[in-house]
């Protein structure tokens, strides 16, 4: 996890530009550096370093001799470029993964480059010769990019908003600050002023050829859709979307919840730190009350695995404490997202405090992928469930990427995602829409049962009911939805939350959680609520609120056969639909 920043046709004061930068040090706790491009009018670029790769030659704008009119700032990692430097015979200067963009940009330019990239990442890249700025960023969005820009051709670039919000004072026309949008990248041309203007917006689809020379050849896809052949491929595809992400010289741990997702990522990650002889135990990092189900879950597959397990204690005192903090580095008011958010921080608080992992798998996009929220029991036909699985991972910039980067980069930590690897979320949205739905009244049907009867996780681990994480942690005499709730009743009254959407008229808040976030969001980010197009909430069902604990599901003495009765008029809208975070961490 780095943090990128560059400014183009504006002359703020080099302070302004410098405080701004700094406002995303977190990211980068190694090293910093300020740099303006010689001879271009006010364009200059700030990095902040975590060092995985290259602790010599890794620092950023990225330069070589053989290209000298191109300057690179970006964040990521990308997982073939040894296979690319193979393919077209690049003779690379540095061992930096993103050194291989330089290359291909120069050679076939950025429509291809962007094609052939298998990992995820947000950039900027200069071309003096030519005179373009080039942005672009990962299919899922699994790395962040902001981007202000003004309808007079300023602009500036930002792994978080919160380093572009001071950048006006010298703009004279009208800036507004948005997410880049993932999967895509724009090219700009200079002005002599700095000044830029946009020249195309295209969309890109990573890994559209494989490099004849593959790092991994032992992913062999097997024709046909019968369930065995489907699953082999599954557990081929995932193996070595997990294999791939052990690029790192730093530590490598794993986020453990004792949930489907992250345990399968912790099983998979161990068995090939073995077979790869890392010379260290993969740790794992659970967090919770001593009586969560979550905490008891991940002591029972880390025993089952063999990895050095770490059990960080979580009161909901403490996540209440920390909520503003949350909202300050996520930049947003989202309810799930907060709430989610805050076993995530602490979490990852500890590793950067109490331990030498650095680099750090997690199990987000498979509940989006593989179709595991709740609600999706309810999808009227599977042409509908899989209509909804594409939007939701189309959306997971704004909400669980989100969370994921901004709760570890927060802790200079680097967060690696196998379940939104190309290859596999690829084969996964191509099989039959009817073989993704639920099955027997169990979410994520296909994906456990491919990995049934491997001894891989224990059995009850495989088929544990999906349990919400920020309650899952929590204690199961009182969760933290419950706990919230009462904080909120003290924080906003009656009279507040009525005139909700008169104070709040974009998305305006439903219920005094959500006020409260909300309150909190802008005092930091003032005037900044679009950032945040929609909440999340479930399909299907009427929700005004994502909380996993309303749903009958989540009673510990219910059995799977109550899914039926989900989403049912009766239960009104305490019934919601959906996640918290699943047992994604």
């Amino acid at each position: 996890m780095c943090g990128i920043w560059a400014l183009f046709g504006s002359d703020e004061c080099l302070s302004v530009q410098c405080t701004s930068a700094m406002k995303i040090s977190h990211r980068g706790p190694d090293a910093f550096r300020f740099e303006n491009v010689n001879g271009f009018t006010n364009c200059c670029f700030g990095f902040h370093r975590l060092a995985i790769v290259d602790q010599l030659y890794g620092m950023q704008p990225l330069r070589v001799k053989k290209f000298p009119f191109l300057w690179l700032c970006y964040n990521g990692e990308i997982y073939n470029f040894q296979a690319l430097q193979k393919e077209f015979g690049f003779d690379f200067q540095t061992e930096v993964d993103g050194e291989v963009l330089l290359h291909l940009y120069e050679r076939f330019g950025v429509q291809k480059m962007a094609s052939l990239l298998d990992g995820v990442f947000a950039f900027v890249l200069l071309d003096t010769a030519n005179r373009k700025v080039l942005l672009g960023r990962d299919t899922y969005g699994v790395r962040p990019m902001f981007k202000l820009s003004t309808d007079d051709g300023f602009m500036a670039v930002c792994s978080e908003a919160k380093g572009l919000t001071e950048i006006n004072h010298s703009m004279s026309g009208k800036a507004s600050i948005v997410p880049f949008p993932p999967g895509h990248f724009e090219t700009f041309d200079l002005k002599p002023t700095g000044k830029v203007e946009s020249l195309e917006m295209a969309r890109f689809h990573c890994c559209t050829k494989e490099p004849a020379h593959s790092l991994y050849d032992s992913e062999k896809i097997v024709s046909g859709f019968d369930e065995e052949t489907v699953k082999k491929n599954i557990r081929g595809l995932f193996e070595n979307a997990v294999r791939k992400r052990l690029m790192a010289q730093r530590r490598i741990g794993c986020l453990l919840s004792g949930g489907l997702d992250s345990s399968l990522v912790a099983a998979t990650l161990v068995k090939l730190a073995k077979e790869e002889k890392l010379p260290y135990p993969i740790q794992t990092f659970a967090i919770g009350a001593e009586d969560s189900p979550d905490a008891m879950a991940a002591r029972k597959v880390a025993a089952h695995i063999g990895s050095e397990h770490h059990e960080i204690s979580f009161t909901a005192e403490e996540g209440i404490r920390v909520a503003e903090e949350v909202i300050l580095h996520l930049e947003t008011y989202d309810i799930t997202t907060v709430r989610a958010s805050i076993g995530m921080y602490l979490v990852s608080k500890y590793i950067r405090e109490k331990s030498d992992s650095v680099v750090v798998f997690s199990g987000e996009g498979s509940d989006e992928l593989t179709q595991g929220y709740l609600y999706f029991h309810k999808a009227p036909n599977p042409k509908a469930a899989a209509e909804e699985s594409v939007r939701l991972l189309k959306e997971l910039y704004l909400f669980d990427n989100l969370r994921a980067d901004r709760t570890t980069a927060a802790h200079g930590l680097e967060l690696r995602v196998p379940f939104l690897d190309h290859r596999f979320t690829s084969y996964f949205l191509s099989l039959p829409e009817e073989m993704r739905t639920p099955k027997n009244g169990v979410e994520k049907h296909l994906l456990r049962d491919s990995f049934k009867g491997l001894g891989l996780l224990p059995d009850d681990i495989l088929w544990r009911r999906k349990e919400a994480f920020s309650d899952g942690m929590t204690s199961v005499k009182k969760s933290l939805y419950t706990s919230l709730q009462e904080h909120m009743e003290e924080q906003v009254n009656d009279a507040q939350l009525e005139k909700a959407p008169r104070t709040f008229p974009h998305n305006p808040p439903k219920t005094k959680e959500a006020y409260y976030y909300r309150q909190v969001f802008e005092k930091f980010f003032p005037g900044r609520a679009q950032w945040l197009s929609h909440y999340w909430m479930p399909r299907w069902i009427h929700a005004t609120d994502p909380s996993a604990r309303t749903l009958a599901i989540y009673t510990p003495d219910k059995v799977r056969d109550d899914r039926d009765d989900l989403c049912e008029e009766e239960a009104g809208e305490r019934r919601h639909g959906g996640l918290l975070v699943s047992a994604s961490v």
